[in-house]
C-alpha cells in the first residue's frame, strides 16, 4: 500500500487561510480553500491567501476540492485558485449560494464547475471517496468532510460544536460521527481553536435573551455589529425585534447580500412587517429600530467604521443609539476593533460587548465537545488544526489525559506533509508552501520587501536624495540635493546626508560614475547609513539620479 499524505497548505498554526490537500497515489483534492485578514505591519494589504505553489506543481493530480463552509476562511481565496486550475468544486447548495457573488468578482463562472454535496453524500474521486456530515456552527450546512483512504477515514471537523438547541433545528449526526469511528477514523484533523476554554460552549440560542435585554432597554436605535455570514444571529435578531415591537434595518453591501440570498433560499425566516430598507429608517422614532451592520472586524470599507467616522452616506450616528457588539475579534484585528469602539463612545453610542446576558457565543467547540469528537469518532490518530500553536498544545495536553499516546499526536504546521503508512504515521519533508499578500485592488503578490518600504514610509517618512550626473563624463555635477517628506527627525541630519552622499561620490571612480545603476546603489546605501546613524530612523530612501 502506497502511503496517504495530508498537507496543509494553510490553517495548521494559525487561525485562518484553511486549506489543505489529501494526495493518495495519483489523485489529489483539496479541502477548503480560504483566506486570513492582515496584521497592522500588512499596510495596504487586504487579505492574504495560501501560497498555491504546491498545488501548481502537482495540478495533474488535482482532482476535486471541497468545501465545508462558507466562511472567508474556508472559502475566500477559491476565485485566486480558480483562476489557475479547473476542477469540480463539491460543497452544499448554501454554500455555492454564498460564495458566488465572489466568484462572479473575478470570474467567468459560467465555466466553473460547481457540484452539490450535501450533508449525507457520497462521491468517488478517483481512489477516494468522501462523504459530507453535517455539524453545528454559526453558519449554515456546515459539514465534516470525511476522505476514504486505504488507510481508513481521514476526518476533518472543520469548525464545529454540538449546539444541542441549534436556531435552525438541524443538529450534528452523531450517529454518522459513530458508525464512522465503527468503520475506522485512521487520522482526525480537528479545530482546536477553543481548546483553552473548558467545559462546552453555550448554545447559540442563548444570545436571543441578551439581545431581547438590550432591545427592551435601550433608549434608541439598536445597532448589531457581526459577521455578514452569521445567519443564526441575523435570524435571532429578526425574531427578538419582531417580539420587541421594533423594525429592522440593514447597513453594508456584504450583509444585505447574504440577507436576501439566504430569506430567498429559505434558510432566514423574516417575520412579517419586520424588515425595512435603511431609508425609510428616518420614518420611525429612533426607539422602534434595529440596525443589522457590517465592520465586527474594524474592516476599513464597512458600514460601522465610516459610521464611526462620519463618513457613511446612508446614516448617521446619533447620541443614545446603542450598538451591540456580537462578535469574537479576529486576532489582528483587536486594534482597528478597539479604536471604532472607542470613536462610537466619544459619539454618544452605549456599545455593549461583555455582558452578563451574552450577546455572543462562539461557533467553535470547548474543551468538552473536542473530546465528544474525539470520542464518538475514536481516530487513531490526532492533528489539531485552526489553532495557534498554543491551542494546538492545549489540544495535546488534553489529548493525552484522555490517554492518546505522545506519539499518535502529530502538531501540524503548514508546508509540512502528514505521511500515513500501513502500520505508521509521521512528519515528512516540507513541500512549498507560504502566504500571498492581496492588495486593497485585489492585485496577489505584494512582496516583502513592498511591506517593508510601507512600514518605512508609515514610521519614518521618506527621503529624496537628488543627484546630477554626466554619465559619458562620469562627472557629478552640482550639489546633492536631500528632501524628505513624514520625516519627524531634525534638519541636521538631512544636512548630514548629503555630506555623505557627496563624499561617497566623490570617492568613486570613472567608470563607476558612468554607471547609473551603481551610482543610485552607491547614493541609497549611504544615505541610509546616515539616517540610521545620525537621526536614528530608517526612512525609506529613494535616489534620484538624473543624466545630465
Amino acid at each position: 500500500m502506497s502511503l496517504v499524505k495530508v498537507i496543509p497548505l494553510g490553517g495548521a498554526g494559525e487561525i485562518g487561510k484553511n486549506c489543505t490537500a489529501v494526495i493518495q497515489g495519483d489523485d489529489m483534492i483539496l479541502v477548503d480553500v480560504g483566506l486570513s485578514f492582515p496584521n497592522e505591519e500588512m499596510f495596504g494589504v487586504d487579505i492574504v491567501i495560501p501560497d498555491f505553489t504546491f498545488v501548481m506543481e502537482n495540478r495533474d493530480k488535482l482532482k476535486a476540492i471541497f468545501l465545508t463552509h462558507a466562511h472567508e476562511d474556508h472559502v475566500g481565496a477559491l476565485p485566486y485558485l480558480l483562476d489557475q486550475v479547473k476542477v469540480p468544486v463539491y460543497t452544499s447548495e448554501f454554500t455555492h449560494a454564498m460564495i458566488r457573488n465572489k466568484l462572479e468578482e473575478k470570474l467567468d463562472v459560467r465555466g466553473l464547475k460547481l457540484e452539490t454535496l450535501n450533508p449525507g453524500d457520497i462521491v468517488e474521486i478517483g481512489s477516494l471517496k468522501v462523504e459530507s456530515i453535517r455539524v453545528t456552527h454559526s453558519i449554515p450546512s456546515t459539514t465534516c468532510i470525511a476522505v476514504g483512504t486505504q488507510h481508513g477515514w481521514v476526518l476533518f471537523s472543520s469548525d464545529f460544536k454540538f449546539d444541542f438547541t441549534p436556531v435552525d433545528g438541524k443538529l450534528s449526526d452523531l450517529s454518522r460521527l459513530t458508525k464512522l469511528g465503527d468503520e475506522g477514523v485512521v487520522c482526525l484533523l480537528s479545530d482546536s481553536t477553543n481548546a483553552e476554554r473548558p467545559g462546552w460552549g453555550p448554545s447559540e440560542k442563548m444570545v436571543a435573551a441578551g439581545f431581547h435585554r438590550v432591545f427592551t432597554q435601550a433608549p434608541g436605535r439598536v445597532l448589531i455589529t457581526t459577521f455578514a455570514s452569521n445567519i443564526h444571529r441575523m435570524q435571532q435578531a429578526l425574531d427578538v425585534a419582531h417580539a420587541t415591537g421594533r423594525k429592522v434595518s440593514v447597513a453594508g453591501r456584504r450583509m444585505e447580500q447574504t440577507l436576501d440570498i439566504c430569506s430567498r433560499m429559505g434558510y432566514l425566516r423574516i417575520p412579517a412587517d419586520t424588515f425595512i430598507k435603511l431609508d425609510q429608517t428616518t420614518n420611525l422614532p429612533p426607539h422602534k429600530l434595529v440596525i443589522l451592520t457590517t465592520g465586527s472586524q474594524g474592516e476599513p470599507m464597512s458600514a460601522l467604521v465610516q459610521m464611526s467616522k462620519e463618513e457613511y452616506s446612508r446614516m448617521r450616528i446619533q447620541p443614545g443609539d446603542t450598538l451591540i457588539y456580537s462578535a469574537r475579534p479576529i486576532p489582528g484585528n483587536e486594534s482597528a476593533i478597539w479604536r471604532t469602539v472607542n470613536r462610537l463612545f466619544r459619539m454618544g453610542v452605549h456599545v455593549v460587548y461583555d455582558a452578563p446576558t451574552p450577546v455572543h457565543v462562539s461557533g467553535h467547540a470547548y474543551q468538552e465537545e473536542l473530546k465528544m469528537m474525539i470520542n464518538l469518532t475514536r481516530p487513531y490518530y490526532l492533528a489539531p488544526v485552526h489553532g495557534e500553536p498554543r491551542h494546538q498544545h492545549l489540544y495535546r495536553e488534553m489529548a493525552l489525559q484522555m490517554g492518546y499516546p505522545d506519539h499518535r499526536i502529530f502538531t501540524m504546521v503548514d508546508g509540512r506533509p502528514l505521511e500515513i503508512g500501513e502500520t505508521n504515521a509521521e512528519l515528512g519533508d516540507p513541500v512549498p508552501c507560504g502566504r500571498v499578500l492581496v492588495d486593497n485592488a485585489g492585485n496577489a503578490g505584494v512582496t516583502d520587501e513592498v511591506l517593508r518600504d510601507r512600514s518605512s514610509l508609515a514610521n519614518d517618512g521618506i527621503v529624496i536624495v537628488t543627484v546630477a550626473l554626466d554619465v559619458d563624463n562620469g562627472e557629478v555635477i552640482g550639489s546633492v540635493g536631500v528632501d524628505a517628506k513624514g520625516y519627524s527627525g531634525n534638519d541636521a541630519a538631512l544636512r548630514q546626508c548629503a555630506e555623505w552622499v557627496w563624499d561617497a561620490l566623490r570617492n568613486l571612480k570613472k567608470s563607476e560614475l558612468q554607471d547609473v545603476d551603481f551610482v543610485r546603489h552607491t547614493v541609497a546605501d549611504t544615505a541610509r547609513r546616515c539616517m540610521i546613524k545620525k537621526a536614528q530612523l530608517r526612512p525609506l530612501v529613494v535616489p534620484a539620479v538624473l543624466e545630465v
